[in-house]
């Protein structure tokens, strides 16, 4: 299971900044290992950073740490560009972006909290995860 790529929703990084306690957490803090391997695009990273600095009264963390986040996790990424467009795939035409980067990088898994908005995306051979079912995959559930 190891080195296997997958592209992180938005959803899970928000919750692994508003608690340290979860699965969403868990995972953030597996970045770097070799464990698995995020990727990212430029509008999935504008996506990342406009939600955490809207609700960044909620969070514990600055715009400046926020910044350092994304710039850590941008490191750590796989940087990928997306060329082409199978829109509308699904549910939610707000999601098409994220399958798409899955399916250009290659990616075994998306993960996120929203696993029926992904419906579909098993026909591209992309597996819909929560946080805590991928860190079982991966074997580091406590």
């Amino acid at each position: 299971m190891a080195g296997v790529k997958v592209v992180v929703d938005t959803n899970v990084v928000v919750a692994a900044v508003r608690s340290r306690n979860g699965a969403s957490f868990r995972l953030l803090s597996l970045l770097g290992d070799g464990l698995y391997t995020p990727c990212v695009s430029v509008p999935l990273v504008f996506e990342y950073e406009d939600v955490l600095k809207r609700e960044a009264k909620g969070l514990p963390l600055t715009e400046e740490d926020i910044d350092d986040l994304l710039d850590y996790l941008c490191t750590v990424s796989e940087r990928r560009s997306v060329f082409f467009l199978w829109r509308p795939t699904l549910k939610d035409p707000k999601d098409d972006f994220l399958l798409e980067l899955a399916v250009e990088s290659g990616s075994q898994y998306i993960v996120t909290f929203n696993t029926r908005d992904f419906e579909g995306c098993e026909r591209f051979g992309i597996h819909v995860v929560t946080p805590q079912e991928l860190l079982k995959k991966l074997g580091k559930t406590p």
